[in-house]
């Protein structure tokens, strides 16, 4: 685990920055596959830990979620819209032939919800913004104090920063808009939930403004 900020760590995933997951405070942020439950456990093991807050509703951030939460004995939150495909584990995909099979794919455990995030929250020194697109119910945590942002999976950095796979997202348009959304934050540092952290708000907003026209508004 290494400290990028004031109270926030990135825990060490294989192969580094593939699939994140990060300490907030004292809060767990994302928890990769089924796989990755020993090792965050293990990365945890002298921490305390009082929650754990999923981004959004994708195997590769809830996967590890139910063995950790039960082995540490903390509560889960996610954004409310996708609350239930947590509770349930049912997929959450967009439209076209291959979400379609990847619907048909093995989901992690499902694990209750014990609280439904919306925008305004407050999750340790952070606050939830409403992000959708990726998934319904994506969120996002900031830190105005010294302009930290977590993005989720609203923009991707594998290696090269940019938009999410159209092929694993609900809805474009409405991520487009969230991508514009946070890059207007001016975030000194951004954290993903694939790549490296990223210190440029310049950087951030260039991606935003190529993006095609958006067709809603927040």
């Amino acid at each position: 685990m290494r400290q990028l900020t004031d109270g926030v760590h990135q825990l060490l995933g294989r192969p580094p920055h593939f699939i994140n997951a990060y300490l907030v405070d004292d809060v767990l942020v994302d928890a990769g596959t089924p796989a990755a439950a020993r090792r965050i456990l293990r990365e945890l093991r002298d921490r305390q830990v009082a929650a754990h807050v999923v981004t959004h509703a994708h195997p590769d951030h809830f996967g590890s979620s139910h063995a950790v939460c039960e082995a540490l004995g903390i509560p889960l939150w996610t954004g409310a819209a996708d609350a239930e495909a947590i509770e349930t584990a049912t997929p959450v995909v967009g439209p076209g032939r291959i979400p379609a099979l990847m619907a048909k794919s093995k989901m992690p455990p499902a694990h209750p919800v014990t609280r439904r995030l919306v925008q305004g929250d407050q999750v340790g020194s952070f606050t939830v913004l409403d992000v959708p697109g990726h998934s319904p119910g994506h969120i996002a945590l900031w830190r105005e104090a010294d302009r930290t942002l977590l993005c989720g999976d609203v923009f991707f950095r594998l290696p090269r920063l940019s938009e999410p796979w159209k092929f694993l997202t609900v809805d474009v348009q409405r991520n487009y808009d969230s991508m514009r959304r946070l890059a207007e934050l001016r975030p000194e540092l951004v954290l993903f939930g694939h790549g490296r952290p990223l210190r440029d708000p310049d950087r951030l907003a260039r991606v935003a403004e190529a993006l095609p026209a958006s067709r809603t508004r927040f």
